[in-house]
């Protein structure tokens, strides 16, 4: 039990490192970040075992084994730098540091906050620039509402992506976990679509991205409607509306913190959606909310996004001191 305390204290300690320093910009001007480097070998797969003259079948298990190799470079890389970093001076704040670069804490809130900016200096147009960042719908089918409701759901959902599934994971299997997590997850978002190319190849990344991501999404719902009060919101109202809501978007999990962010804000979310290839025709999550989304809701929600990382942290660490 006392490792397991001292590796939440680490997991603590990386959430501060990631809220005070975040992604640096000059530091990954000249270095590769991890995930760049993750994606660049994930393409270099689609790229040599994806063939278009593959059966669906054959691409398909083209797509299982590339999930197992990453996966298993994942584990090995994060066992060999932890266990390197644990026979030096101050080797678990270093864990706890190069942790904090595959967490998305600060980098969210700053992405989010730049469409919130875009409207105060440009107007839609250039609102329209920054939520192109962050979602993959149309930008130029998106209103004013639209930006709104776009950044809102992507910071409703990349808490769950990129802070809480990641801290989870590094909390239950340490460095190991937590690379292979973010390997998982950025496959599922380069190969997981349900394109023609995709459809069979990046089965497997998709589903097993649904599969690490069923409790921490859950735990991100919870976190956003604890915090409601923030926002002039009800926790059991944000509550009752994400039970009730959450199964009706198309993913397993977004629906989760979507839900859960719509209640605690008051506001409808999701709902149809323009891509560049498709479109969706989606229900909405609290679709009873007459209120139309604005630019002060983006700031309402990352107020929401503050308070959950906090609560979260102070979770970690209270679970830390008990065990």
């Amino acid at each position: 039990m006392l490792i397991w305390s001292n590796a939440l204290f680490v997991v603590v300690a990386a959430l501060a490192f990631d809220a005070l320093i975040g992604d640096p910009d000059w530091l990954w001007r000249r270095l590769p970040h991890p995930v760049v480097w993750i994606g660049s070998r994930i393409g270099w797969l689609d790229r040599t075992l994806n063939r278009e003259t593959s059966s669906p079948a054959q691409r398909k298990w083209a797509g299982v084994g590339t999930v197992l190799l990453l996966l298993a470079v994942s584990v090995l890389t994060g066992i060999a730098i932890e266990f390197a970093l644990r026979q030096v001076a101050f080797g678990t704040v270093l864990i706890g540091l190069i942790a904090s670069v595959l967490i998305a804490q600060r980098s969210l809130y700053q992405h989010v906050a730049r469409v919130r900016s875009a409207f105060a200096n440009g107007g839609l147009s250039e609102a329209r620039k920054a939520v192109s960042m962050i979602v993959g719908r149309d930008p130029d089918q998106l209103d004013e509402p639209g930006v709104c409701r776009a950044a809102i759901e992507s910071c409703a959902e990349n808490f769950s992506d990129g802070v809480v599934a990641p801290v989870f994971w590094f909390a239950l299997l340490g460095l190991p976990g937590l690379i292979a997590y973010k390997a998982i997850n950025t496959a599922d978002s380069m190969i997981g679509h349900h394109t023609v190319r995709h459809q069979s190849f990046g089965w497997a990344a998709a589903r097993l991205d649904d599969l690490v991501n069923l409790i921490p999404a859950r735990l991100s719902g919870l976190l956003l409607t604890s915090v409601a009060p923030v926002v002039n919101g009800a926790v059991t109202t944000a509550f009752k509306i994400m039970r009730r809501d959450a199964g009706k978007h198309r993913s397993p999990n977004a629906g989760w913190p979507e839900s859960a962010m719509a209640g605690a804000l008051g506001l409808a979310l999701a709902g149809p959606r323009h891509y560049r290839e498709h479109s969706v025709d989606d229900p909405f999550l609290n679709a009873e909310s007459r209120k139309v989304a604005a630019s002060d809701d983006i700031s309402r929600a990352l107020h929401l996004l503050v308070a959950a990382c906090l609560l979260e942290a102070a979770a970690y660490a209270a679970l830390a001191l008990v065990v």
